[in-house]
This record gives structure tokens, C-alpha cells and sequence, in this order.
């Protein structure tokens, strides 16, 4: 099993949302592994494509980025939960991203610096609440990036323009900072929501929030698979767990390397399809634990060893399986040997 990430496109849309970000800089959200493609894969493109900015999730995150960008362009969005995460941070060089009173207080204590902080405007998760930004603690702090984060940009609620309300309503008390809003979906709300830095993740890897961005975006992540065996079939037998799917005549099947390790779960079972060179091979009965079952009927050349492409239009995936096209990225698992091509 394999992955193929397209580095031109993965290049193309970072240089489009930046554009599309107007005045402001798109920096790159690489948390969960680049949404799955793979962080040593993604961040050099992105880095050379003109990226600077990055934000992860998480402190275990950190080493893997590092590898390829200095720490003072990295952003870690869960801020310190612990004093050891704190004096991680401050040992490697990387920007918390402070998101209360009491991380704070554990960044102050670990002798501070350069920091990011994030403010609730109505999402109601991570963030500090706006009546807490004159506490002492916040006011001390040195912070480079004034976040917020947009809950429902994908869709065309009131909210938005509630949450832009709330984030400009902020004062002077940051006024050295650069400002962030937006994430793919809020860029394509306009730039009046882009502030000076942006922070797309999921359009750079060709999921499309809004339906602005359908054809700018492309697609970047193409996995493929084995078969492994072929077999012949006669009208009555049933096939795979559960005998699901019965045959109506003769028919030529494939057993195929793909299953939920990789991020292909039974969603696509009955409705899903792999391809051979293009002839569309539809999928029978139910994925299970590492396999699918094809229908090779219309690809009588193809046998054991050919690889099959897995159809990975993001949107087209998410109608056909009711995943979200974060969930079909981040879902691809660690058995797809990553490879880059159109450096």
C-alpha cells in the first residue's frame, strides 16, 4: 500500500489561500501528522513554497517539525497544560499558544517569553474568555499572535460575523501582535476575516470547507493499493463477512491490501469503488479487517500485484461515506508508504 502526495498541488493551493488571504500570511496548521500525509512530506513543500508559520496540536508533535523549520516559526495550539510542558518550550524555542489564566501562569513560571494566545469569541472550547484579558497574568505575557477560532465558517452563519465582531472588539492591549481568525473556511469568507496571519489546514491538503474554494483547491493525497488474489465466482456465491453481496452470474473478483489500518472503514462498503487505469472496479459486500473484495469484471488484465488507485476527491469521498473530509485525511494510516511527487 502506498500514498502518493502531490507536491505541486500541495504547493499550489498554500500559494492560493495566501492569496486569497490578501494582506495577511498564510502559515500552515501541520498538526495530526499534516492531517495525516505525513509532517516530513508536507512541511518541506510548504517551507519551500514560502510558509512561515506553523502550528501542531500537541508537545509531542514538536520534534517531528523541527526537523524541518526553526522553533520560533512553530506554534503549539494546546499551550502548556503542565509545568513540563512549559519548560519544554522554553528549552526548544517554540511559541505556546496560551489558552487561560492558568496556562499563564505556567508559562510565567517557567521564566516566559514569546508566546501566542488564543481568545474564545463564542466557540466555547479552547480559549481564554474576552472579561479575563486584563488579569495580570495575561497582561505580562509577550505575545507574538493574537488567535480566535471561527466555529461554524463552513457554513453561512450569523455567528461568523458575531465572532469577527467579538475578535475586533480587542483593544489596544495586544497592538504589537499579529492577529489569526481564519482557518480554510475562513479565508474563503473574505478577507475582512484574514486579519495579518492565516491558519489553513485543511484546504492545503485538498479538502474544500466552502464551496468558494471548489476549483482552486486540487488534490493532493492519491493512495493506492494490492490485489493480492483473483478468483472466480459463480452465480449464487456470496462474498466477504457476512455474505453481504451474492452473486447474480459468474463473475471475476480481486482480494485487495486495503482496510481500517489504512482508513478505509466499512463507510465504503456497498457504495465505494477502487480503479484500475481508470475502469472503475466496484467494491463487494462489506471492508473488513484488511480487505476489500473487487469486482474485476471490466479489468480482465488486471491480477495479483497490480496496483489499484482509491478514488480520494475528498468531497466526492465525504458524500459517498458520510466521513468528514478531515476524518478520510487523517484517518490514512501509517502502512501507506508515503512518496512525494512534483517536487
Amino acid at each position: 500500500m502506498r500514498l502518493r502526495i502531490d507536491a505541486g498541488a500541495l504547493a499550489a493551493n498554500w500559494r492560493a489561500l495566501d492569496a486569497l488571504s490578501g494582506g495577511a500570511s498564510a502559515g500552515a496548521a501541520v498538526k495530526a501528522d499534516a492531517y495525516g500525509l505525513g509532517v516530513a512530506q508536507v512541511v518541506p513543500v510548504l517551507r519551500d513554497a514560502g510558509v512561515r508559520d506553523f502550528f501542531v496540536a500537541h508537545w509531542l508533535e514538536v520534534p517531528a517539525v523541527l526537523a524541518h523549520v526553526p522553533p520560533e516559526q512553530v506554534a503549539v495550539l494546546h499551550g502548556p497544560v503542565t509545568a513540563e510542558d512549559a519548560t519544554f518550550a522554553r528549552a526548544v524555542g517554540v511559541r505556546p499558544v496560551i489558552n487561560s489564566v492558568e496556562q499563564a501562569g505556567l508559562w510565567h513560571a517557567a521564566g516566559g517569553g514569546p508566546c501566542d494566545l488564543m481568545v474564545d469569541t463564542g466557540m466555547n472550547r479552547l480559549g481564554l474568555p474576552l472579561p479575563q484579558l486584563s488579569e495580570q497574568d495575561i497582561v505580562r505575557l509577550n505575545v507574538q499572535v493574537l488567535h480566535s477560532h471561527l466555529a461554524s465558517a463552513d457554513e453561512d452563519d450569523l455567528q461568523n460575523r458575531q465572532q469577527l465582531a467579538s475578535f475586533r472588539s480587542i483593544g489596544s492591549q495586544f497592538s504589537t501582535a499579529r492577529r489569526a481568525l481564519a482557518n480554510s473556511a475562513g479565508i474563503a469568507l473574505g478577507r475582512e476575516f484574514a486579519f495579518d496571519v492565516t491558519r489553513p489546514g485543511l484546504a492545503l491538503y485538498g479538502g474544500i470547507p466552502r464551496p468558494e474554494l471548489a476549483g482552486t483547491i486540487r488534490q493532493t493525497a492519491f493512495p493506492q493499493c494490492r490485489i493480492l488474489q483473483v478468483r472466480q465466482i459463480d452465480a449464487g456465491d456470496r462474498v466477504g463477512y457476512n455474505g453481504i453481496f451474492t452473486a447474480v452470474a459468474p463473475m471475476r473478483v480481486g482480494t485487495v491490501a486495503l482496510g481500517y489500518a489504512d482508513g478505509f472503514l466499512r463507510a465504503w462498503g456497498g457504495k465505494g469503488a477502487l480503479e484500475c487505469e481508470g475502469v472503475v472496479l466496484p467494491l463487494l459486500g462489506r471492508v473488513s479487517m484488511d480487505m476489500v473484495i473487487v469486482d474485476l469484471s471490466a479489468a480482465p488484465d488486471c491480477g495479483p500485484g497490480d496496483w489499484l488507485d482509491v478514488p480520494y476527491d475528498l468531497p466526492t469521498a465525504a458524500a459517498t461515506t458520510g466521513l468528514s473530509q478531515y476524518e478520510l485525511l487523517t484517518l490514512l494510516g501509517p502502512r501507506l508508504a508515503r512518496t512525494t511527487t512534483g517536487v
